[in-house]
């Protein structure tokens, strides 16, 4: 078994080494990670500018780009190979609700669901690394427990049951003891509030720079979203999907389109 591993806090970040020592004995662990801080990057990938993969003294490889970069040159060339499993994190901090839109840490995951490899996202709930061993544990005993599955799917009449590869995973953990977390739960993402407003600045220039300001404060917290699950003890498991069509309105807009169609016809 082959587990590519990235995140978007640098390679030298507290939580990709945690994670690399929890798993490296369950699989061949390779890691891909950004050579610097590349929090809220989401999928964004370079293409205006060369990207350069070094490997550092502990065997780490390093990429001057985005989470996502790093996973899509590992999976298109770097390693020769399709890995089993993407492992992306463990973050400094939440990545629930609407964090996920923007998330890095998310976004190379998703960079390897995309390319059809089955992939975690894992994330601490508060910075700091606080107890970081405890989220170590629980990335350690999910991939354990997923391992099996993608050896061999369980498959029905020949096609591959739902949630079986690829399938993506958002995993929160408490900042707690392993003895105080109440164990895990599946939920839905909840939702935030709008951030707070940009923060101005007058550079020594005399230049006006801005600061994006915080995110906002959970707005959907009741029981079965993450904020609520992550708020009583419990680890977060969300499945994630890209398709980000939405179905239920797709007939109220064949109006608009049908009238603008025949608009511009009447212009041609």
């Amino acid at each position: 078994m082959k587990i590519l591993l990235c995140n978007d806090d640098g390679y030298q970040a507290p939580g990709i080494v945690a994670l690399y020592e929890a798993l490296k004995d369950l699989a061949d662990v390779e890691v891909v990670a950004p050579e610097h801080n590349n929090s809220a990057k989401s999928n964004a990938l370079t293409l205006h500018s060369p990207l350069y993969v070094h490997r550092a003294a502990n065997g780490f490889r390093y990429v001057n780009g985005t989470p996502a970069d790093c996973v899509h040159i590992a999976l298109t060339g770097l390693l020769g190979y399709k890995p089993d499993l993407v492992v992306s994190g463990i973050n400094n901090g939440a990545n629930m609700g609407d964090d996920t839109i923007y998330s890095g840490t998310v976004g190379a995951a998703m960079e390897g669901y995309l390319f059809g490899v089955p992939a975690v996202a894992f994330s601490q709930t508060e910075k700091g690394w606080g107890h970081l061993e405890t989220a170590a544990a629980v990335a350690r005993q999910l991939v354990m427990q997923l391992l099996p599955s993608l050896q061999s799917p369980p498959e029905v009449q020949g096609e591959v049951l739902p949630g079986h590869g690829p399938w993506l995973l958002n995993v929160n953990v408490p900042n707690v003891p392993l003895a105080d977390l109440k164990g895990l739960k599946v939920a839905r993402l909840g939702r935030r509030h709008a951030a707070e407003p940009v923060i101005s600045q007058v550079s020594p220039r005399g230049d006006t720079m801005y600061w994006i300001g915080s995110a906002g404060p959970a707005r959907e917290d009741g029981e079965g979203t993450d904020f609520h699950a992550a708020a009583q003890g419990y680890a977060t498991i969300t499945p994630l999907q890209v398709d980000l069509t939405h179905h239920a309105v797709l007939p109220y807009w064949v109006p608009t389109a049908t009238q603008l169609s025949r608009t511009l016809q009447a212009l041609a």
